[in-house]
């Protein structure tokens, strides 16, 4: 039966959500009825067009929602459940009226006699392409809970990686921005009235007070300008995103930056390796594999990189010798990949590459911080050290004209 999102009031005058599930939406209103309520909205559950901007940014399942439920999931499937039992666990154990509604509806599908994956590609914002490839892999070759289980630690790796980058780049952005809006206020405005006093005396000021004074008169006449302009370049660089060929551009370059184009292109190679080690193990075909490999890719030299392999791969050519030639992953992971296609254990040896970029991506994360922390606080030393001088050394003068 089909599940539907009911709006309803009950005897006190107050509105209840929720899911049912019925034949029709007139048989989940007498349903409602029975219970006392008074059906204000019956709407079967299905992917639909978001209603208003809110509702649009919570739409499908957050990446730890999803990690969180496919670890439930995969230990119940392992458990030995039926899947529809399963599916009614998992609904009635989520805390959020979002994932409920979505676990009922699968299962909905799934009484229907559909397939697992099939029911999931109704949902494509909640269930990635990946995801219900390598579900429908894991129901073909009836190792359902093994491919559940690989695609948690991905998906658990992934989001904790994320949260490192996050974590390492957070502090440093927040303490530049603090900054830079501190600086910008004395420049603007305490500045001018503290310094001012001493122009008045109509003697030579020392060259940082003079220098600080024509900051201050800068900001005040021009501030806002740039402020302006730096807004609106970042508008235009934003809307020239969109663009694949400016995109493309802007992540090569970003590949040169020294530091930043290494951990980037480690973070890429490693969620590559660890997407295709899922879809082998899955027993996904290889180009298939390839295709949704190169979809989770973040930067485009990279996606094109594999792309070109698939084509190679598909006229009979080699994976690693395909990737080896496009110069765009390490070459630690061709070779781990050139050793699986002669060994016959592509899976584990993906896994060790992956395993070793995503230990790369950490150390050079720790380093970086390491090094761009201090950096900023001796910066940041620097700048106050330099307004104070240029406030301090006028009194100075001025002590010794009065003595």
């Amino acid at each position: 039966m089909p599940a539907f999102e009911y709006q309803a009031l009950d005897s006190a005058g107050r509105t209840r959500k929720g899911v049912l599930q019925g034949d029709t939406a007139k048989a989940v209103r007498g349903a409602l009825r029975e219970q006392g309520l008074v059906p204000l909205e019956v709407e079967e559950v299905r992917e639909r067009a978001p209603r208003d901007v809110g509702e649009y940014f919570r739409r499908g399942l957050s990446s730890k929602d999803l990690a969180i439920l496919t670890r439930q999931w995969a230990v119940l499937v392992r458990a030995g459940l039926p899947m529809d039992e399963t599916l009614a666990a998992l609904a009635e154990q989520s805390g959020e009226v979002r994932a409920r509604r979505l676990l009922l509806a699968v299962r909905a599908r799934m009484m229907e006699g559909r397939s697992l994956a099939d029911c999931l590609g109704e949902f494509p914002d909640s269930f990635p392409e990946l995801y219900r490839a390598a579900v429908a892999a894991g129901e073909q070759s009836g190792k359902l809970d093994q491919v559940l289980g690989r695609l948690a630690d991905f998906m658990e790796e992934r989001q904790a990686l994320g949260q490192r980058l996050l974590a390492a780049l957070l502090y440093p952005a927040l303490l530049m921005l603090v900054a830079l809006g501190v600086v910008t206020g004395l420049l603007a405005y305490v500045v001018p009235q503290v310094v001012g006093v001493f122009a008045e005396l109509d003697q030579q000021l020392p060259w940082p007070t003079r220098v600080l004074l024509g900051l201050s008169d800068f900001t005040r006449s021009y501030g806002a300008v740039i402020a302006a302009l730096g807004i609106a370049g970042l508008v235009g660089f934003v809307i020239g995103l969109r663009n694949p060929a400016f995109r493309s551009r802007w992540h090569a370059l970003l590949l040169r930056v020294p530091i930043l184009g290494p951990l980037l292109r480690a973070q890429d190679s490693a969620r590559f390796a660890r997407t295709l080690s899922i879809a082998t193990a899955a027993s996904v075909p290889l180009l298939e594999a390839l295709r949704l490999g190169a979809a989770t890719l973040a930067l485009l030299p990279l996606r094109e990189a594999v792309q070109q392999a698939l084509s190679r791969v598909r006229e009979g050519g080699s994976l690693s010798r395909a990737l080896g030639e496009s110069r765009q992953f390490p070459p630690l992971l061709t070779r781990l990949v050139a050793s699986g296609e002669k060994s016959g254990e592509m899976e584990p040896m993906l896994d060790h590459a992956a395993d070793i970029q995503e230990k790369e991506v950490h150390s050079a994360l720790s380093a970086l911080v390491a090094v761009i922390e201090p950096l900023l606080v001796v910066l940041l030393g620097a700048v106050v050290l330099f307004m104070v001088l240029a406030i301090l050394l006028p009194i100075f003068e001025l002590n010794r004209i009065v003595r």
